[in-house]
């Protein structure tokens, strides 16, 4: 009897370790074969190899050689960076006054918060294209920052709202003792304690920002105003119907390696903070 339940067990221990890799597999091999694919130049790049034959570095040299692509990262970095900066902010003070205050019609707020996650981004595509023009702020990068911020905040203030609800009421209650202003409560006492919500946060509204398209797309129009998708989205041959696949693989690889070995680093914190408030005591 033991016999057999330790081969079940073995069994299905293997059956997992199988599933498990065959997930890895089918999330990473893109990646992986865009990396190999970015090595390649003519012929090759139609040729099927699941293993570098060769390493040229020449796609990664013209994709900044024939188009502003350094600019076009910065202005990615730089848009990214001030969402992030804005929305951590008005977002943890959002969520104190959500979490811990009380107000009437709180519940409908942060509800009509999460609804708004649920348009799709065409369905106010229009309506901001008016208001980016008649603010003067067409082919600006702040252009993009306002418009960043309407799926970048209410997520952000959930998770915060979430985390926030969780903390000990007597923190705040001693700290209230001691005089300390709602502020200094939000610095001071409940932010050092909010760590993995606020990396998860930090990180999500960061790749949110960097991989948009869709506004970067309508809200620019020259190309040192552009932000890395549409500028990759933008890269062209010598011929309207040639396109640089290995150039677009480079530029690919480029603007995505650096956001997995992000995510590889903070993961256990990315995975506590959305695991946050999953659990009420």
């Amino acid at each position: 009897m033991t016999v057999r339940i330790r081969t079940g067990s073995l069994i299905r221990r293997a059956l997992f370790g199988l599933l498990v890799t065959g997930i890895v597999l089918f999330a990473t091999f893109p990646l992986y074969y865009a990396v190999i694919t970015s090595f390649k130049s003519g012929a090759a790049l139609f040729r099927v190899d699941y293993l570098p034959r060769a390493i040229d570095w020449q796609n990664y040299i013209d994709v900044f050689r024939e188009q502003p692509f350094g600019r076009n990262i910065l202005n990615s970095v730089v848009v990214a960076t001030t969402v992030v900066a804005a929305g951590l902010l008005l977002s943890l003070t959002a969520a104190y006054a959500l979490a811990r205050q009380r107000f009437r019609g709180r519940r409908l707020l942060l509800l009509t918060l999460l609804a708004v996650t649920m348009f799709p981004q065409v369905a106010v595509l229009s309506g901001l294209f008016e208001l980016v023009r008649a603010f003067g702020l067409y082919n600006r990068l702040s252009s993009l920052g306002l418009s960043y911020m309407l799926f970048t905040l209410p997520f952000s203030v959930w998770i915060l709202t979430t985390f926030l609800r969780e903390l000990p009421r007597e923190l705040e209650e001693a700290a209230i003792m001691d005089g300390a202003s709602p502020l200094t409560i939000l610095l001071r006492v409940f932010a050092p304690l909010m760590g993995p919500a606020v990396v998860t946060t930090v990180l999500l509204a960061f790749i949110a920002a960097w991989n948009e398209f869709l506004f970067a797309l309508t809200f620019t129009l020259t190309s040192e105003q552009r932000t890395v998708p549409v500028a990759i989205a933008l890269i062209s041959g010598a011929s309207q119907h040639e396109l640089p696949w290995g150039q677009i693989m480079a530029a690919s690889v480029v603007v995505t390696v650096p956001l997995v070995l992000l995510v590889l680093v903070f993961q256990r914190r990315i995975i506590a903070g959305l695991a946050a408030g999953a659990v009420k005591g």
